[in-house]
Formats: structure tokens, C-alpha cells, sequence
């Protein structure tokens, strides 16, 4: 078994391996003419269920052949154009080469000892970031799973900078259509249930902050301490983004540590049109973002930034195995220091080939095509009466049902969009999200990937309507 090993005697039969693998993904990825299958759980179970892990195939095409039938046939291909629903990305293909280097060289980021260039790499691209943001010359950060750890480790340092000796006295604010971490991130740092103060939004999705500075001055008077304000820029179902300068005002009115979740929108860091949209972001004390969501990586590729390097320093834990104290002044880069993970990929290394190969620019064209998408899709439903659309997009999502001509019961068109959009999934021929509004079902577009067309969009939304109507047809024939 040890032909299996990577090492110098087996490069070839490495190289032989990975190259049939590629072969069979590109060979799927010219395939594809739609983004699913279809294919149901109760239809694929039994072919994963029947599969006996204890009897091995030993032959690399085998395992392939089988894997075909299990995972790369009815994989949801998110490089279609009409895959429409989360935030996921297509991705480049200089990072999908800095994934297959990775993945084989194998460097874990903890400690300088096991990552070395690895190390300076990952800091070089927090620093890059910090830069674009304009956090400061004292600014740092650290790469992280994705957009919930970032937040989570951000809410950390706010609540051992907010000083408090009871847990039970700290409040976070957030809107209420932020991210679902926020609340998740409050119950495991042992807050109380009620820490999260949701804040209404306008119209436009968009954090109020008289509302904020209302909530803001309640707590202070009831005693209780204002841990964070979390502005969101570019809410998961929206695209909205927060009015930044104005929540940056009253964090600094109030003492309040400002955090900035543009897990979704730091695309617009890179974007040669668009970036005046997160103006105020440069004066958060800490920012989330995810490369992964509109920089066109792989998951994962995320970080956690904050404007003083020293509050990174409630992350630390010093094990003298790994990273002790006295690493600190030989000036060895340890960047478990800063780091809720131990053991951690050498994600860094996609951006850094992107940016090596594309540049900032390229990336940023990328993102502003789907922004500009977006617009033409929200022209394109506002003009069709079929439709109601709830907002103009900031970023590159749209909210919107079908509403049909002869049916006016709230419940029966929810009910009519829920189906519209299972019936689409077991399809095959588009995927889209769903969410609610006001209590009411709606449907999604994420708009991520700049191959993507108007066409695209006005065929899928007659195939919804198509189904829609076709749901309320045989209920009507029900009830007759």
C-alpha cells in the first residue's frame, strides 16, 4: 500500500491520477447542459447506501467509474448559467490550480515550522486586503473557514474588548435581515438570549439607523453595555448593504466596537465600478470576507480583518509543543496565534494565483458583470406584470414571486411559488433559492456568474410561471 504514498517514488503514478481525474471533470464540465439531475434522495441513497467501504476497488479507474455514478453525475454545477439560487460562485481557474498545489503539498498554516513561504503568503494577502479596505497600517487578520467562523471569531474579540464582568449585560445589533451567525455567534460565546437586538431595515433593506441609535441609547440608559454593531454589506438575501458611515458615527458616539460582514460584498473591494458602494467600511474595527463567495475561489477561502493587529491577541493560546510563548520575541510568524483553528489548508495560496494571473482588476470586471446582471434581471421583472419584485439590487441578488392574474390568496401563491420552485429543482433545468418576506414565500436569484444572460433569466422565469400555473391549475381542478 505504500504505492499510494505521495513522495519522490510515486510522482509518476501521482501525475498519471490526478491527470485522469482532470480528464473526466473537464470531460463532465463540457458535458453539462444543465445544472442538476434531478435526481432525488430516495433515487441515490440505495447506489451510495450498497457501496461496502471495508472492500476497496484498488484501481484508480474504478474508483472514478463508480464515483461517476455517485457524486459527478448528478453534482449541482454551479458554472451554469442558469444555477440562480445561493452564493455560490463559478470559480477561476488559476485558484483551482492553487487548490491541486495545495491539496498535494499538504502545508498546514498553524506554525512557521510547517507552512514557511505559506505563512508569508497568507500575510501578504491579509495585508493586500486590509490595504484595500483601508483598515491601517496596524491592521491584521488571519484566513478563516468561511464567513460564519469570521464572524464568530470577530464577536470574540468585541466581547473581550467590551470588558465586562457579566456576560449577561453585553448586546450585539444587528439588522434583521443580517446573517443567521450573528445569533448563532452570541449563543456560543455564552451570551444571553436576548443579546441580539435585531434592528427594522427601510425599504431598501438597509439597517435604519434612527432605529440603531434609539436601541443604542435604551441600552445605555437600562444599564447594559453595547458589545458590537454588526453592518452588513450585502445581506444574504438581499444584496443590501448598510449605510456604513452613518453606523460608524454612532459606534464611535457610543464606544461600540463596529463590525462590517461583507462576506457577500467585498467583491466590490476589487470592483472598478462599484466600490464607492462600501465607503465607511474603512472604519470598522473589524470586516468579514468571503474570496469565496464573489472573488471566484473554491470553498473555502475567507477571512476575519481588524484594524488593531493587538485584539487578535484574544485568539491566542500558547501550547509549548506548537507555539510557545518565547516564539513571540525570536519573531517566529505563528499565525495559530491569531487563529481560532489549529491544523488549517493553505487556502491563501487560490487568491494569491488569481491575483498572480488575473489581478484585482480582472477580478473586479468579473464582479461588476453580475452587478450590472442584476440591474437588467430587475428591469426585466419590474416590466412583468406575472411578477412582483421587492427591491433594486445593490449587488447582484433579486427577490421576487409569481403572481397570478386570476388567484389572489396570499396562501394559495406562497403555496404556488414553494411548488414552482421544487418543480424547477426536480427538473434539472434551473436552480433557484427561495426565502420569506414579510412572512410570505418569495423566490431567489443569486446572479454570481458572469456567463449568465438576460435570456437566461427570462427563460427560467417563464419556467417558473410555467409552473406556478400549472400548480394552481390542477388545485383549481381539485376543488372542482
Amino acid at each position: 500500500m505504500r504505492s499510494h504514498l505521495l513522495n519522490d517514488t510515486t510522482a509518476e503514478r501521482y501525475r498519471s491520477s490526478v491527470t485522469e481525474g482532470i480528464e473526466r471533470v473537464a470531460a463532465k464540465l463540457a458535458a453539462t447542459d444543465r445544472p442538476f439531475t434531478g435526481v432525488t434522495v430516495d433515487a441515490l441513497a440505495p447506489a451510495i447506501d450498497a457501496i461496502d467501504l471495508d472492500k476497496p476497488l484498488l484501481d484508480t479507474a474504478a474508483v472514478l467509474d463508480e464515483l461517476e455514478d455517485v457524486y459527478l453525475r448528478d453534482a449541482i454545477y454551479f458554472h451554469h448559467p442558469r444555477y440562480l439560487a445561493h452564493l455560490n460562485c463559478p470559480v477561476v481557474i488559476p485558484a483551482v490550480l492553487g487548490e491541486a498545489i495545495l491539496s498535494a503539498v499538504n502545508s498546514s498554516l498553524d506554525t512557521w515550522d510547517q507552512s514557511a513561504g505559506g505563512t508569508l503568503i497568507e500575510r501578504k494577502l491579509i495585508d493586500w486586503t486590509t490595504a484595500r479596505i483601508g483598515l491601517g497600517e496596524n491592521a491584521d487578520g488571519v484566513f478563516t473557514s468561511g464567513g460564519t467562523q469570521s464572524n464568530l471569531q470577530a464577536l470574540l474579540l468585541a466581547r473581550e474588548e467590551a470588558k465586562s464582568d457579566s456576560f449577561a449585560k453585553l448586546r450585539i445589533f444587528a439588522s434583521e435581515v443580517s446573517h443567521f451567525s450573528v445569533k448563532k455567534s452570541a449563543k456560543l460565546l455564552g451570551l444571553s438570549q436576548d443579546a441580539v437586538v435585531s434592528i427594522p431595515v427601510d425599504h431598501d433593506k438597509r439597517m435604519q439607523t434612527v432605529a440603531l441609535a434609539h436601541e443604542l441609547e435604551r441600552c445605555r440608559k437600562d444599564g447594559l453595555i453595547p458589545m458590537a454593531v454588526v453592518a452588513t454589506a450585502g445581506t444574504t438575501d438581499f444584496g443590501s448593504i448598510d449605510p456604513l458611515p452613518e453606523i460608524a458615527e454612532l459606534c464611535e458616539q457610543f464606544g461600540t466596537w463596529m463590525h462590517v460582514d461583507a462576506a457577500y460584498g467585498c467583491g466590490l473591494l476589487a470592483s472598478v465600478k462599484y466600490r464607492g458602494r462600501i465607503d465607511g467600511i474603512e472604519r470598522a474595527d473589524s470586516v468579514t470576507v468571503d474570496y469565496h463567495k464573489s472573488f471566484f475561489q473554491p470553498v473555502s477561502s475567507s477571512a476575519v480583518l481588524v484594524r488593531d493587529a493587538s485584539t487578535l491577541r484574544h485568539a491566542t493560546y500558547h501550547a509549548e509543543y506548537l507555539n510557545p510563548k518565547r516564539m513571540v520575541q525570536e519573531r517566529i510568524p505563528n499565525q495559530v496565534d491569531k487563529s481560532l483553528q489549529t491544523t488549517r489548508r493553505f487556502d491563501a495560496l487560490k487568491l494569491w494565483m488569481t491575483l498572480r494571473t488575473m489581478g484585482a482588476d480582472g477580478i473586479g470586471q468579473l464582479f461588476d458583470e453580475v452587478c450590472d446582471l442584476a440591474v437588467e434581471g430587475w428591469r426585466l421583472l419590474a416590466a412583468d406584470p406575472r411578477f412582483d419584485v421587492v427591491v433594486e439590487p445593490t449587488l447582484s441578488t433579486l427577490v421576487f414571486r409569481h403572481i397570478p392574474a386570476a388567484v389572489t390568496d396570499p396562501a394559495e401563491i406562497d403555496r404556488a411559488n414553494l411548488y414552482a420552485r421544487k418543480a424547477l429543482f426536480a427538473s434539472g433545468d434551473a436552480v433557484v433559492a427561495g426565502t420569506k418576506v414579510q412572512g410570505r414565500h418569495y423566490l431567489k436569484f443569486t446572479l454570481l456568474n458572469p456567463e449568465t444572460t438576460v435570456e437566461d433569466i427570462a427563460a427560467v422565469l417563464d419556467l417558473i410561471a410555467g409552473h406556478a400555473e400549472q400548480y394552481l391549475g390542477e388545485s383549481l381542478d381539485r376543488a372542482s
